[in-house]
């Protein structure tokens, strides 16, 4: 696999020393190196990529700035001489800080992340579209700490939201962290075997066994029916012989 990324800062020797380093990084095509964000981000409107390499400290326009105004789907990491910075980092989602001096060590590690993280979004994408083409999916792929975990299908019990998160309750196990969204996770999930019941909640149809008030009770876990889903859940219970 090979992952397209540029190299943003206003230092000519950092900006040397990066593409040295993208160079002799396998994995890593290096498509452009800017001295400034303003010129950066004019020229990835045409020419996206997945990758940057970005400065934070810069004139015009700085590296925290221009990682707020670019696409969702490039991804970011960050390299500064300010270890102050490294919160801010986070809360823009960036998948690594790197601080100046930087060696190649440092530098292959972060860009394994992103290795890491590119492969889990390509393996979720062929499960949608997996999912899309009928109901023989048997596993998903998801990210936990920068690794990619198989969950079977039929061990998953429901899937709870929680922001930029989903917590993956399955049987006989601890639930399972990974970074997405309800969207994305629903859309890779078989319609026939999971339904949405809540804007924070899937549960796995067959999984069901106890509904109290409208509430559906996985042991001491309580998943809400949310009023918009009722009706509409209610009947497809009812086509899975659930209830009748």
């Amino acid at each position: 696999m090979k992952i397209s990324c540029a190299v943003i800062d206003d230092e000519p020797l950092a900006v040397e020393l990066m593409e040295s380093y993208v160079k002799k990084t396998p994995f890593l095509e290096l498509k452009g190196s800017f001295g400034s964000g303003v010129i950066a981000f004019n020229a990835l409107q045409d020419n996206p990529v997945d990758l940057i390499f970005c400065d934070i400290q810069m004139p015009g326009l700085n590296g925290m700035e221009l990682s707020r105004m670019i696409p969702e789907s490039t991804r970011i990491i960050f390299t500064t001489a300010f270890s102050n910075y490294a919160l801010e980092g986070f809360k823009v989602n960036a998948l690594d800080y790197l601080l100046k001096p930087i060696s190649y060590t440092d530098f292959l590690g972060a860009a394994q992340k992103a290795l890491d993280y590119f492969q889990m979004r390509d393996a979720a994408n062929t499960g949608a579209t997996a999912a899309a083409n009928g109901p023989t999916v048997k596993s998903i792929f998801v990210k936990t700490e920068y690794r990619l975990q198989q969950i079977k299908l039929s061990d998953i019990l429901f899937v709870e939201g929680m922001k930029d998160y989903v917590k993956i309750y399955v049987e006989n196990s601890d639930p399972i962290l990974s970074l997405m969204n309800m969207k994305t996770l629903e859309e890779q999930l078989p319609k026939d075997q999971f339904y949405r019941v809540h804007r924070s909640y899937i549960v796995r149809i067959d999984k069901i066994s106890t509904i109290e008030r409208n509430r559906i009770i996985f042991g001491k876990h309580y998943v809400p029916i949310s009023e918009n889903e009722r009706d509409n859940f209610f009947e497809v219970l009812s086509r899975h012989s659930i209830i009748s």
